[in-house]
C-alpha cells in the first residue's frame, strides 16, 4: 500500500509540475510575470501558492522518510520563482524514485511523532492514512485551486493525469 501510494504521489507531483507550465503560458499570454503566482492565495488567512507547493512536496518526502527511515532531502523554503518551485518538485520526485516496496515493510508499526504534536505519537499506518495522505492532497488541491481561480486553463484531466485504462 505505501509503495503504491507514493507512486501516486509522484504522479501527482508530476501533474503539479505540468500545471506550472500552464501557469507560465497563461501569464505570458496575459503579459504578466508568472512568478506573481507564488504570492496568490484563495483567502487572506490561507497560505500562498508557493507555500502550498512547498507543503505538498514536504508532506510526500517526509512521509516517505518517516515510514522508511531514509533521510529526506533538505529544502529551505526559499523559492522565489516558478523555476525554483519546479526544481523542488523534481527533487522530491527523484527522491521518491529511490524507494522500493521493501523500504516500507516495517512502515505500519513505526512510531511517528513531530515536535508540534507535543510528545504524542501515531503508528506509521495511522500517520499515513490520517495525516500524510490527507495533508498531501489538501495542499495539492489548494495549489490547483489557486491556479484555476486565477484563470489558468487546467481542468480535472490535468489534475488526474493519465489513467491506467485499458481495453478489457
Amino acid at each position: 500500500m505505501y509503495y503504491a501510494t507514493f507512486g501516486q504521489m509522484k504522479k501527482m507531483l508530476g501533474q503539479l509540475d505540468k500545471w506550472l507550465d500552464a501557469a507560465t503560458a497563461f501569464a505570458q499570454t496575459k503579459s504578466f510575470d508568472p512568478n506573481a503566482f507564488l504570492e496568490f492565495r484563495l483567502a487572506p488567512d490561507q497560505f500562498a501558492f508557493a507555500r502550498q507547493v512547498q507543503l505538498t512536496c514536504d508532506t510526500a518526502k517526509l512521509a516517505a522518510s518517516r515510514l522508511s527511515g531514509k533521510e529526506a532531502p533538505s529544502h529551505p523554503d526559499t523559492e522565489k520563482t516558478v523555476d525554483e518551485l519546479r526544481a523542488r518538485i523534481r527533487s522530491v520526485i527523484e527522491y521518491l524514485d529511490g524507494f522500493s516496496e521493501k523500504d516500507f515493510e516495517q512502515a505500519a508499526t513505526q512510531s511517528i511523532t513531530q515536535p508540534r504534536w507535543e510528545g504524542k505519537v501515531m503508528t506509521g499506518a495511522d500517520y499515513f492514512l490520517e495525516h500524510a495522505m490527507p495533508n498531501f492532497f489538501f495542499h495539492l488541491a489548494h495549489a490547483y485551486a489557486i491556479l484555476r481561480h486565477n484563470g489558468v486553463n487546467i481542468g480535472k484531466r490535468d489534475y488526474l493525469g493519465a489513467l491506467s485504462q485499458r481495453m478489457p
